[in-house]
């Protein structure tokens, strides 16, 4: 067994009794080395021993890239602590290394002082030259500025699993399990659940269940007992106050598709969800084919179009119509979001943004959908576009998409990005009776003068009746081509089409009118430096708006959810401040539009790496601006 450790003590050593507030810990290996299973399950003790937490999993875009080399590492990072936890992390206080590619990735990003734990067992002279090193930076001093425990995991874990009778390529899967039980017991986290959920998994395969049990126990056992010098030792962190109630972790998937049935059943209505597999939002597809008892239908078309198609068909019949995508995959459904807007039917369309154009990054998080997501169709066809903003806001988006669509009968899009989907956040669960019901009517009986049916006659807000197929009396033609006033006859004179384009974005403006005006999320109402984020950015702009309050600046963070139309009042709010900075995961979308629609000189903060914003970047950039 190699140790190597240096004098200086780790980023989290502290004085008795002093226990960190925060702690960040990345798991990286490769893309087979069960990363994320470990990092969801630390996930799962960490919310159940009461810590705030915050979740980022990196995936490598390739299905399986090969083995030990640079582009096919997998990452998950995890941010807990005893205070309120916004985003995953900047800096991991302690990285896990399970081969030399996950330490040359990563390890740049470990704080100085901060723990490096690595498996020896593969820093073989064939792994280190995949990953681009001369020799192994264990042994070189080149890790010098961190603590480094290193030692054979891989050789520790087939030990450990002797007994059952694996192969070594089977026992070695159990490798993570190891690396789970070091890390629970670092952290003093409870092995159970873990242990009852191996069980579980794998109830069919006993022998499975009881060797990664093993891995896991002699992980924790080598912690506990072994007399290592220097940088291993156990962190106790408090729990994080919280009101009392029932809690869960969520990923942002997993609340898109909760919040997707509660609209559904606040609608009173069955939903009919067509979507097509593409990452990252496959995820709300397998979550919804679970919740058929919610009268959920799902169906897995052959293509993105017939996906959205079959989800027009299903509001057309007088069910709540939803689709997802992401990326390219949205782009396909562009022409049948223009026929939703025409003919006037409720419709959900879930964008989970990942890096483009085109393939792009497939596994990234960008928020580079948002000129799509406004503008991107034929003809003038404005609709709703509301911005989730966190894994657990994702859940009252997505009812607030299904609150709009059946309102005003139009499509929306609900956007969320590769990070939200993916990452998971404590959860409270809602009580049911807090939502307000907004259940939907149909037109049952003809409504023109003289006993005739005007299917597109406009009430107040300029909505047309929604009628079911089949209702006695009430047939009427329904397509993509420009129809006339009322009767909804073919019609495509000039007059006519624009007339009814005008009404149709009169509509959508009016949305404005049905939606909260925009708060302040810190700060005051006026000011000299406004944050104004949409989206994932919500977190690290946060954190670095309270920072730079901390140090006296004088900034407020402004977050937007509703995307389009814009909240009533947002102009003159902005109005307020000297200087608005818009931070954004693309080349400064937002801004263009917050400049378009209320002459605000924004300047614009980009990044397009396919890695959330750090806090200390966004710290930077007030600083700079804020003088």
């Amino acid at each position: 067994m190699a140790t190597v450790s240096v004098e200086r003590k780790s980023a989290l050593s502290k004085s008795d009794g002093d226990k960190p507030e925060a702690v960040v810990v990345r798991f990286a290996g490769d893309s087979g080395d069960g990363m994320q299973l470990t990092g969801g399950q630390f996930t799962l003790s960490t919310a159940l021993a009461g810590n705030d937490l915050a979740t980022f999993p990196d995936f490598p875009a390739e299905i399986r890239a090969p083995q030990g080399t640079l582009f096919g590492v997998s990452a998950f990072q995890i941010n807990f602590g005893s205070n309120e936890i916004t985003t995953a992390g900047d800096a991991p206080d302690v990285l896990v290394a399970m081969n030399p590619a996950a330490l040359k990735t990563n390890v740049t990003a470990l704080k100085p002082g901060g723990l490096v734990i690595a498996d020896t067992g593969e820093f073989t002279k064939r792994n280190l030259s995949k990953a681009e090193y001369d020799q192994s930076p264990i042994e070189d001093g080149s890790l010098a500025k961190w603590d480094v425990l290193a030692f054979d995991i891989s050789a520790l874990t087939v030990e450990a699993v002797k007994p059952f009778g694996l192969g070594k390529k089977e026992a070695l899967r159990c490798k993570n399990m190891w690396t789970l039980g070091l890390a629970l017991w670092m952290f003093d986290r409870d092995r159970q659940p873990i242990v009852d959920w191996l069980k579980a998994k794998f109830a069919k395969k006993p022998e499975i269940a009881d060797a990664n049990i093993a891995a896991l126990n002699a992980g924790h056992a080598y912690g506990e007992t072994a007399e290592l010098a220097g940088p291993l030792h156990k962190v106790s962190v408090d729990p994080y106050p919280s009101e009392p109630g029932l809690y869960r972790t969520v990923t942002g998937g997993e609340a898109v598709s909760l919040g997707l049935v509660a609209g559904a059943q606040l609608a009173g209505l069955p939903m009919f969800f067509g979507g097509y597999p593409i990452t990252p939002a496959s995820a709300i597809l397998h979550n919804l084919v679970n919740m058929k008892e919610f009268g959920v239908t799902t169906f897995q078309a052959e293509d993105e179009i017939a996906a959205i198609c079959s989800a027009i068909g299903a509001s057309y019949a007088g069910q709540l119509g939803v689709t997802s995508s992401s990326g390219p995959g949205i782009a396909l459904k562009g022409e049948a979001m223009g026929l939703a807007f025409i003919t006037e039917l409720p419709l959900v369309i879930v964008n989970s943004q990942r890096g483009g154009p085109s393939t792009g990054l497939p596994t990234k998080t960008e928020q580079s959908d948002l000129y799509q997501a406004v503008y991107g169709r034929n003809g003038d066809a404005p609709m709703p576009v509301i911005a989730a903003r966190s894994p657990s806001d994702a859940f009252y988006c997505a009812i607030e998409a299904c609150r709009i669509a059946v309102q005003f009968m139009t499509p929306v899009m609900l956007l969320s990005d590769g990070y939200i989907g993916n990452a998971a956040e404590p959860w409270k669960v809602p009580d049911p009776s807090e939502f307000e019901p907004f259940p939907v009517s149909y037109l049952e009986a003809k409504n023109g003068p003289g006993d005739t049916l005007l299917p597109y006659k406009r009430d107040e807000r300029g909505v047309r009746p929604w009628i079911k197929p089949g209702t006695p009396d009430l047939m009427h033609r329904i397509g993509g081509i420009e129809k006339a006033l009322g009767t909804g006859n073919l019609d495509y004179s000039a007059e006519v089409h624009e007339a009814q384009t005008y009404a149709r974005k009169s509509k959508i403006d009016g949305v404005a009118n049905a939606i909260p005006e925009q708060d302040v999320c810190l700060g005051e109402t006026k000011g000299k430096v406004a944050v104004v984020g949409w989206g994932s950015t919500y977190g690290p702009i946060h954190q670095a708006v309270r920072r730079a309050r901390e140090k006296g600046l004088d900034v407020a963070h402004i977050h937007v959810r509703h995307v389009w139309p814009l909240p009533r009042n947002l102009g003159d709010l902005l109005k307020g401040y000297d200087k608005v900075l818009v931070p954004e995961m693309n080349t400064g979308q937002f801004k263009t539009v917050l400049r378009d629609q209320f002459l605000i000189d924004a300047q614009p903060l980009n990044k397009v790496s396919g890695q959330p914003f750090t806090i200390a970047e966004l710290e930077t950039a007030i600083a700079e601006l804020h003088g």
